[in-house]
């Protein structure tokens, strides 16, 4: 795929990654994607190999799954035993679960975390950056996998869209759910919805992506990781990762992807949640407020236990890793 440059989507992505080379912290940063394919593409060999799953219209080859419409959806697999599939928040990629899926693969679990189509190394299509397109193309590679009895997590964005996945695909491969500073039921103010975000908010970040998102990627890690705290201890790699992963996606798939987590109301989808599901949510969110999410979820969630995190930010699953990763543990082997 060519971006508006006339560089191919791939060798941009490379670009981009070279040039943050530059830094230190970067170049550091840069290694994780190369081991997580290497990872990705030995485990795809163990698990399944080459592949097609011809009754569900996508192609598995290595480390990615074509889905019916030709989108190349990239995916991390680890481990073996019992499978956990996570989805990320916007406007990451797989890399964002590094903390959980390196604890939980070695406490003897498999491990699955796919890049969004038009986010991290996944294609870049014009098309399809919705979230009915998103739950489906999560199908494909669980289809493809053949995973069965897995726990799915996902945070924020990827909260609904595993909510989404359920509401349309059902849970006959699902176990389990965890929903962490997830999305759901809708964060946007509507009738219906008269305690949500005012609309303003989500133009507001939609103006940003379209006028520097570069520079609005490095300012929004701050308040995401809770970094404007008094007492917060800032990691300029963490945000410098942030910003990492954020760029490395489709500015078109990004733009387009926030009327899904804003406007998207997965209360219907909440309700045929049918499996144990823990929702976690820090008290001190400043992107996805708790009182609008996680506690409104949990009652909506047919028997959801929700626990929560004093004082933590959105980006809980870096800044409270160990925390996270506990009770993770915790409710695979409840």
């Amino acid at each position: 795929m060519t971006n508006q440059s006339g560089i191919p989507s791939a060798n941009r992505r490379q670009m981009l990654v070279a040039g943050a080379g530059a830094a230190g912290a970067a170049i550091a940063a840069m290694a994780v994607p190369t081991v997580a394919m290497a990872a990705a593409s030995a485990s795809g060999s163990a698990h399944a190999g080459n592949s097609s799953n011809p009754q569900h219209g996508e192609r598995h080859t290595m480390n990615t799954v074509t889905t019916k419409d030709g989108t190349r959806i990239f995916f991390k697999d680890w481990g073996s035993g019992k499978p956990v599939v996570f989805s990320h928040g916007w406007p990451l990629d797989a890399d964002a679960w590094d903390p959980q899926m390196l604890f939980l693969v070695q406490n003897g679990y498999r491990v699955i975390a796919h890049d969004r189509r038009g986010h991290g190394r996944s294609d870049q299509p014009s098309h399809g950056n919705d979230m009915d397109t998103y739950a489906d193309d999560l199908a494909a590679v669980i289809n493809a996998l053949d995973l069965k009895g897995a726990m799915l997590v996902g945070h924020s964005t990827g909260g609904g869209e595993i909510a989404h996945y359920i509401g349309r695909h059902g849970t006959s491969r699902v176990a389990k759910v965890v929903l962490i500073g997830a999305v759901p039921p809708i964060m946007v103010k509507t009738e219906s919805n008269p305690n949500g975000l005012p609309m303003s908010v989500f133009d507001g970040i939609r103006a940003s992506v379209a006028s520097n998102r570069s520079q609005f990627y490095k300012d929004l890690a701050v308040p995401f990781f809770g970094f404007n705290r008094p007492s917060a201890k800032i990691s300029q790699g963490t945000i410098d990762e942030f910003w990492r992963e954020g760029m490395l996606g489709s500015v078109q798939g990004q733009y387009e992807c926030i009327k899904q987590f804003s406007e998207v109301d997965y209360t219907a989808d909440l309700k045929k949640i049918d499996v144990p599901t823990l929702v976690l949510h820090g008290d001190d969110d400043q992107i996805v407020p708790i009182d609008q999410a996680g506690r409104m979820s949990a009652k909506i969630v047919k028997n959801a236990t929700l626990k929560v995190y004093a004082g933590a930010p959105h980006g809980m699953c870096t800044t409270e890793a160990d925390k996270v990763n506990a009770d993770l543990l915790e409710f695979l082997q409840s």
